[in-house]
């Protein structure tokens, strides 16, 4: 009998990664390669970059790293322009800096929105543009949050920054879909990464995320990574213009 190839296998395919030296991103990464994909890392930080380059490596698979600044729109237009033709877009470079919204200053809303939104945006045009002069059947999975589909408390601007990714993944999948690329968004509840932990060992900060969860307990990498393996993958080629929650069921309430 001939062997069935997985729907979750990714041979032949190249995955481009944002923000993955570390966290989400390079967990991403990771379960991309042991999925049979090639990379394409890009992250501001050079030597992590390097460090999961040869993780990867030693997996059997190819990479190029672009180390660089993602709000850097001209540099990595040119990054993207020089890479191998890209099956698999994981916009993943991200962040937040929490406080009170009547606090909230210009330099304060612009560093998210740039990282969040803006270069989020010109990335995945990008790499649709390729894909399309390319005819790539591709898979675009932003990340998003949780936080993109409810509010919360010192979070205006990342609430505001992730309810406009999910806008742009709905509009996207739409306008993309003539060109058999999709476009979906995962959004984590809070995840055990460096960027979190801060926060997360503070315990009454804990147990109030715990409250909100009714699974009952904070994400860990691997439960973000499956979902993005599934939407890189064939087993997700009816799948467009959707958000994969994992967050343990916080919005569900």
């Amino acid at each position: 009998m001939a062997e069935t190839r997985s729907p979750f296998d990714l041979s032949g395919l190249t995955a481009l990664v944002t923000g993955a030296s570390r966290g989400i991103g390079a967990g991403c990464a990771i379960a991309l390669a042991k999925s049979g994909a090639d990379l394409v890392l890009a992250a501001r930080n050079a030597n992590d970059l390097e460090t999961i380059a040869d993780e990867i490596r030693q997996l059997g698979r190819s990479v190029n790293a672009i180390a660089g600044d993602v709000t850097d729109g001209t540099a990595m237009q040119a990054a993207i322009s020089a890479a191998p033709p890209i099956h698999v877009l994981v916009n993943n470079a991200g962040t937040n800096i929490p406080g009170p919204f009547v606090d909230v200053t210009p330099e304060h809303f612009d560093s998210i929105m740039d990282i969040n939104v803006r270069a989020a945006f010109f990335i995945a045009q990008a790499v649709s543009a390729r894909m399309i002069e390319q005819n790539i059947k591709g898979s675009i999975i932003h990340m998003s949050s949780q936080m993109g589909h409810v509010g919360a408390v010192n979070r205006t601007v990342y609430c505001t920054s992730k309810h406009a990714v999910e806008g742009l993944t709905k509009a996207m999948a739409i306008e993309l879909a003539p060109h058999s690329i999709r476009v979906n968004s995962v959004a984590p509840t809070f995840i055990e990464t460096p960027m979190t932990k801060p926060f997360l060992d503070d315990d009454a900060f804990r147990q109030s995320v715990l409250a909100q969860i009714p699974l009952g307990n904070v994400g860990q990498i691997e439960d973000v990574t499956g979902a993005v393996v599934y939407l890189a993958s064939p087993a997700s080629r009816m799948v467009t213009g959707s958000c994969l929650k994992v967050d343990g069921g916080w919005t569900a309430r």
